[in-house]
């Protein structure tokens, strides 16, 4: 049975002034309260945590504490279970399903289902290739490109490199390295001396590091997406008074590596970037004004932002929250592999440090309204399939190359 059988006579009038208004079919039909599904796959690490926790506490920031019942449902690692629990969401009368998706394609097919039956479907970071949900990652950000650029920018074009690839077989991973592969082999003086799959893990990274820095001590530089901490630290244990240039993700003790003069005195240069938990909070939000009819999307595919903290950029917090364009918390305050990017001042000023570690709402805090949103780039395979990625997607859009020496 479908949505629309459960409409009052009230239902059937906004539905019918919302058509009017423009607004989507299952914004028109959802009534309060609205039954809203998190659906995990990977669950466990602490990017998964983040995001998951930032979205927990917005379901019960006011004013979706009175108009959302939210319930989480962990799939795990198995795609048939993804499936099956998708399906369960969609029996249970599910207005809506913000999702992890474990793959592009495979999920498709319940996805269409549950579109079908009028429920509001979102992905965040990774995505779907069903063109009826709508995919909210940075996956088109070109993290890749615009990293191994700003390396190369810093290196001066030249010096050997060590390439830490993130999970085999998956998207990011193979978008990431064909955009950075791109770049470093337009530079003949850049010369990769290593490179493994460190998984997004710091403890593999670090051993692996210091493996390839045994064999080749005058390592520049280390490319990669997580893992950074780890990356460094082996720099540190077994090269301390010469460090390297490096770019990766956003844990806190990397942003305040980055910025310590004594670590640039011994050449230390880094950028934070990479994709942050707070994707998550933000594709709730979205979902949320589009499901209540706020928002009408012309796109399927929004661009997240590409976090982007240089040195110079690191600014020191004080309190729980990224306000007065603070990005790094005192070293006293959180572990240093906690993910600075759980946190987005600009786009979820309600999420703050607790929520993200205990999925509770800020006190005071009631939901803001989004910006327009940026539409992402169209990858064949990744966010959608019957389309033509742009010809320059393995380019960089945010740093500018200097000439090849």
């Amino acid at each position: 049975m479908t949505m629309t059988s459960y409409r009052s006579p009230r239902g059937w009038v906004a539905a019918a002034a919302a058509a009017l208004l423009g607004l989507g079919a299952s914004a028109a039909q959802a009534q309060e309260p609205f039954k809203v599904f998190l659906n995990m796959s990977y669950s466990g690490n602490t990017w998964q945590a983040g995001a998951a926790n930032g979205i927990k506490a917005l379901a019960a920031t006011p004013p979706y504490d009175k108009t959302v019942e939210f319930k989480t449902i962990i799939s795990g690692t198995d795609v048939q279970k993804q499936i099956s629990d998708l399906q369960s969401m969609i029996a249970a009368g599910a207005n809506a399903i913000l999702l992890y998706p474990l793959s592009p394609t495979a999920l498709n097919r319940v996805i269409k289902q549950a579109c079908d039956k009028g429920v509001v479907v979102f992905t965040y970071d990774s995505t779907v290739t069903e063109p009826c949900a709508h995919n909210v990652s940075n996956i088109t950000a070109r993290y890749g490109a615009n990293t191994a650029q700003w390396m190369v920018n810093q290196m001066g074009g030249k010096g050997e490199l060590i390439f830490n690839h993130g999970v085999a077989g998956t998207t990011v991973t193979s978008t990431y390295d064909k955009q950075a592969y791109g770049v470093f082999k337009k530079y003949p003086g850049i010369k990769i001396v290593g490179d493994f799959y460190g998984n997004w893990n710091d403890a593999t990274s670090q051993e692996e590091v210091a493996k390839i820095l045994a064999a080749h001590p005058n390592v520049d530089a280390i490319w990669t997406v997580d893992g950074t901490y780890g990356s460094l630290q082996a720099v540190i244990n077994n090269r301390p008074d010469r460090l390297v240039v490096i770019a990766g993700q956003s844990n806190n003790g990397y942003r305040l590596m980055i910025a310590d003069p004594a670590m640039q005195a011994k050449g230390l240069k880094g950028v934070s970037s990479s994709a942050g938990p707070a994707v998550g909070p933000y594709a709730f939000k979205l979902m949320m004004e589009v499901l209540t009819g706020k928002k009408k999307l012309t796109g399927n595919n929004i661009e997240y932002p590409l976090p982007w903290v240089e040195a110079k950029d690191v600014k020191i917090c004080t309190g729980e929250t990224f306000t007065d364009g603070c990005n790094t918390f005192p070293a006293d305050k959180v572990p240093p592999l906690f993910i600075d990017t759980a946190l987005d001042g600009k786009l979820v000023p309600e999420v703050s440090l607790k929520s993200v570690q205990e999925g509770t709402p800020t006190s005071g805090a009631t939901i803001t309204e989004l910006p327009a949103v940026t539409y992402a780039d169209s990858l064949p395979g990744i966010n959608c399939s019957k389309c033509e990625a742009p010809k320059d997607w393995l380019e960089p859009n945010k740093v500018q190359p200097i000439p090849v020496p």
